[in-house]
Protein backbone atom coordinates (compact mmCIF):
# COMPACT_ATOMS: atom_id res chain seq x y z
CA UNK A 1 0.00 0.00 0.00
CA UNK A 2 1.60 3.31 -1.10
CA UNK A 3 2.11 5.51 2.13
CA UNK A 4 0.15 8.94 1.96
CA UNK A 5 1.71 12.30 2.08
CA UNK A 6 3.37 13.40 5.96
CA UNK A 7 1.59 15.71 7.79
CA UNK A 8 4.27 18.79 8.56
CA UNK A 9 5.31 17.45 11.87
CA UNK A 10 8.13 19.68 12.39
CA UNK A 11 5.84 22.60 11.15
CA UNK A 12 3.31 21.36 14.36
CA UNK A 13 6.08 21.15 17.04
CA UNK A 14 7.32 24.72 15.91
CA UNK A 15 3.81 25.83 16.15
CA UNK A 16 3.09 24.56 19.63
CA UNK A 17 6.45 25.73 20.07
CA UNK A 18 5.58 29.66 19.27
CA UNK A 19 2.18 29.15 20.79
CA UNK A 20 3.44 28.06 23.87
CA UNK A 21 5.97 31.17 24.26
CA UNK A 22 9.61 28.91 24.23
CA UNK A 23 12.16 29.87 22.04
CA UNK A 24 14.22 27.25 20.20
CA UNK A 25 17.12 27.48 22.42
CA UNK A 26 14.78 27.09 25.52
CA UNK A 27 13.25 24.47 24.33
CA UNK A 28 16.25 22.48 23.90
CA UNK A 29 17.58 23.00 27.36
CA UNK A 30 13.84 22.08 28.65
CA UNK A 31 14.28 18.77 27.08
CA UNK A 32 18.00 18.65 27.36
CA UNK A 33 18.91 18.40 23.39
CA UNK A 34 20.85 20.48 21.22
CA UNK A 35 18.95 23.33 19.51
CA UNK A 36 20.35 22.53 16.57
CA UNK A 37 18.56 18.77 17.09
CA UNK A 38 15.31 20.79 17.79
CA UNK A 39 15.75 23.23 14.54
CA UNK A 40 16.56 19.81 12.14
CA UNK A 41 13.06 18.43 13.43
CA UNK A 42 11.24 21.36 13.14
CA UNK A 43 12.50 21.70 9.61
CA UNK A 44 11.58 17.84 8.96
CA UNK A 45 15.71 16.84 8.34
CA UNK A 46 15.43 14.68 11.76
CA UNK A 47 13.81 12.39 12.93
CA UNK A 48 13.07 12.16 16.92
CA UNK A 49 13.71 9.38 19.22
CA UNK A 50 11.06 7.74 21.63
CA UNK A 51 12.29 9.89 24.62
CA UNK A 52 13.09 12.92 22.37
CA UNK A 53 9.50 13.07 21.06
CA UNK A 54 7.79 12.35 24.31
CA UNK A 55 10.23 14.95 26.18
CA UNK A 56 8.78 17.86 23.19
CA UNK A 57 5.25 16.95 24.00
CA UNK A 58 6.15 17.04 27.60
CA UNK A 59 7.49 20.55 27.49
CA UNK A 60 5.15 21.95 25.17
CA UNK A 61 2.11 20.66 27.00
CA UNK A 62 0.63 18.93 24.17
CA UNK A 63 -0.37 15.32 23.33
CA UNK A 64 1.95 13.13 20.86
CA UNK A 65 -1.31 12.18 18.82
CA UNK A 66 -1.72 15.89 17.98
CA UNK A 67 1.41 16.49 15.98
CA UNK A 68 0.52 13.27 13.74
CA UNK A 69 -3.31 13.80 13.03
CA UNK A 70 -4.39 12.60 9.25
CA UNK A 71 -6.72 13.20 7.18
CA UNK A 72 -7.41 9.40 6.61
CA UNK A 73 -6.09 6.33 8.48
CA UNK A 74 -3.87 4.57 7.09
CA UNK A 75 -1.80 0.95 7.60
CA UNK A 76 1.99 0.79 6.07
CA UNK A 77 4.56 -1.53 5.61
CA UNK A 78 6.80 -1.97 8.33
CA UNK A 79 9.68 -1.13 6.16
CA UNK A 80 8.18 2.10 5.50
CA UNK A 81 10.21 5.19 6.35
CA UNK A 82 9.96 6.78 9.38
CA UNK A 83 7.91 9.70 8.82
CA UNK A 84 5.91 7.91 6.71
CA UNK A 85 5.41 5.16 9.21
CA UNK A 86 4.88 8.31 12.34
CA UNK A 87 1.63 9.60 9.57
CA UNK A 88 0.26 6.30 9.69
CA UNK A 89 0.10 5.88 13.38
CA UNK A 90 -1.37 8.98 14.09
CA UNK A 91 -4.93 8.73 14.68
CA UNK A 92 -7.84 10.83 15.17
CA UNK A 93 -8.41 10.13 19.18
CA UNK A 94 -12.17 9.55 18.67
CA UNK A 95 -11.86 7.58 16.03
CA UNK A 96 -12.27 3.80 17.61
CA UNK A 97 -9.62 1.13 15.91
CA UNK A 98 -11.19 -2.34 16.13
CA UNK A 99 -12.96 -4.40 17.86
CA UNK A 100 -10.99 -6.73 15.68
CA UNK A 101 -7.64 -5.49 14.10
CA UNK A 102 -5.73 -7.62 11.43
CA UNK A 103 -2.00 -8.03 11.40
CA UNK A 104 -2.46 -6.53 8.24
CA UNK A 105 -4.50 -3.57 9.49
CA UNK A 106 -2.11 -2.33 12.19
CA UNK A 107 -0.82 1.06 12.20
CA UNK A 108 3.03 1.42 12.21
CA UNK A 109 5.24 3.80 14.44
CA UNK A 110 8.89 3.20 13.39
CA UNK A 111 11.21 5.11 15.38
CA UNK A 112 14.79 5.75 14.38
CA UNK A 113 16.32 4.26 18.20
CA UNK A 114 15.16 0.48 16.45
CA UNK A 115 11.66 0.28 18.27
CA UNK A 116 8.74 -0.64 16.35
CA UNK A 117 5.31 0.01 17.68
CA UNK A 118 1.82 -1.08 16.27
CA UNK A 119 -1.44 -0.04 17.47
CA UNK A 120 -3.18 -3.07 18.04
CA UNK A 121 -6.64 -0.73 19.10
CA UNK A 122 -8.35 2.14 20.84
CA UNK A 123 -11.84 3.02 22.15
CA UNK A 124 -12.57 6.86 21.96
CA UNK A 125 -12.26 8.93 25.41
CA UNK A 126 -10.09 6.72 26.79
CA UNK A 127 -6.28 7.67 26.88
CA UNK A 128 -4.70 4.50 26.35
CA UNK A 129 -2.45 2.92 24.01
CA UNK A 130 -2.78 -0.51 23.16
CA UNK A 131 0.85 -1.18 21.09
CA UNK A 132 2.25 -4.30 20.12
CA UNK A 133 6.25 -3.47 20.77
CA UNK A 134 9.68 -5.00 19.25
CA UNK A 135 12.90 -3.63 19.82
CA UNK A 136 15.22 -4.89 17.12
CA UNK A 137 19.05 -6.07 18.36
CA UNK A 138 20.55 -3.36 19.57
CA UNK A 139 17.24 -0.93 19.80
CA UNK A 140 16.65 1.42 22.92
CA UNK A 141 13.78 3.60 23.60
CA UNK A 142 16.26 5.95 23.96
CA UNK A 143 18.87 7.01 21.25
CA UNK A 144 21.13 8.81 23.15
CA UNK A 145 21.50 6.12 26.09
CA UNK A 146 19.94 8.23 28.28
CA UNK A 147 17.07 7.69 30.73
CA UNK A 148 13.00 9.03 29.47
CA UNK A 149 10.43 9.74 31.48
CA UNK A 150 6.49 11.04 31.09
CA UNK A 151 3.34 11.35 32.32
CA UNK A 152 0.80 8.12 32.97
CA UNK A 153 1.53 4.49 33.45
CA UNK A 154 2.64 1.93 31.78
CA UNK A 155 2.26 -2.20 31.51
CA UNK A 156 4.62 -4.03 29.58
CA UNK A 157 4.37 -8.43 29.08
CA UNK A 158 7.48 -9.69 26.74
CA UNK A 159 6.53 -12.82 24.57
CA UNK A 160 9.96 -12.97 22.97
CA UNK A 161 13.54 -11.92 23.22
CA UNK A 162 15.15 -10.36 26.26
CA UNK A 163 14.68 -6.35 27.37
CA UNK A 164 17.30 -4.78 29.78
CA UNK A 165 14.76 -2.17 31.81
CA UNK A 166 16.51 0.19 33.17
CA UNK A 167 14.24 1.75 36.12
CA UNK A 168 15.48 4.64 38.16
CA UNK A 169 18.60 3.37 39.39
CA UNK A 170 17.71 -0.36 38.79
CA UNK A 171 18.49 -2.64 36.20
CA UNK A 172 16.32 -5.59 35.21
CA UNK A 173 16.54 -8.25 32.77
CA UNK A 174 12.90 -8.84 31.03
CA UNK A 175 12.24 -12.38 29.75
CA UNK A 176 9.40 -14.34 28.21
CA UNK A 177 6.81 -14.11 30.25
CA UNK A 178 8.10 -11.15 32.33
CA UNK A 179 5.57 -8.55 33.00
CA UNK A 180 6.30 -4.90 33.92
CA UNK A 181 4.12 -2.32 35.72
CA UNK A 182 5.14 1.00 36.50
CA UNK A 183 4.65 4.85 36.68
CA UNK A 184 6.13 6.74 33.84
CA UNK A 185 7.56 9.43 35.15
CA UNK A 186 10.07 7.33 37.04
CA UNK A 187 12.96 7.84 34.69
CA UNK A 188 13.41 4.34 32.63
CA UNK A 189 15.02 2.78 29.06
CA UNK A 190 14.32 -0.29 27.23
CA UNK A 191 17.25 -2.19 25.28
CA UNK A 192 17.88 -5.02 23.49
CA UNK A 193 21.86 -6.21 23.95
CA UNK A 194 20.93 -9.66 22.28
CA UNK A 195 20.85 -11.39 18.68
CA UNK A 196 17.21 -11.03 18.01
CA UNK A 197 14.19 -9.02 18.16
CA UNK A 198 12.52 -8.70 21.78
CA UNK A 199 8.17 -8.84 21.09
CA UNK A 200 5.74 -7.66 23.53
CA UNK A 201 2.80 -6.48 24.24
CA UNK A 202 2.41 -2.91 26.05
CA UNK A 203 -0.58 -0.64 27.63
CA UNK A 204 0.65 3.00 28.22
CA UNK A 205 -1.98 5.08 30.14
CA UNK A 206 -2.47 8.92 30.32
CA UNK A 207 -2.81 11.09 33.53
CA UNK A 208 -6.26 11.15 33.08
CA UNK A 209 -6.76 7.41 33.24
CA UNK A 210 -6.59 6.22 36.59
Amino acid sequence: MSPVAVPPVGARIRRARLESGLSLRALAREIGVSASLVSQIETGKSQPSVSTLYAITTALGISVESLFEAAEPVATRADTTVLHALAAFAADPARRIGPLVSPGEREILELDSGVVWERLGHIPGTDVDFLLVTYRPGGSSAGSGGLMRHAGTEYGYLTSGELVLTLGFEERTLRPGDAVCFESTTPHRYRNDGGEPAVGVWFVAGPSVQ
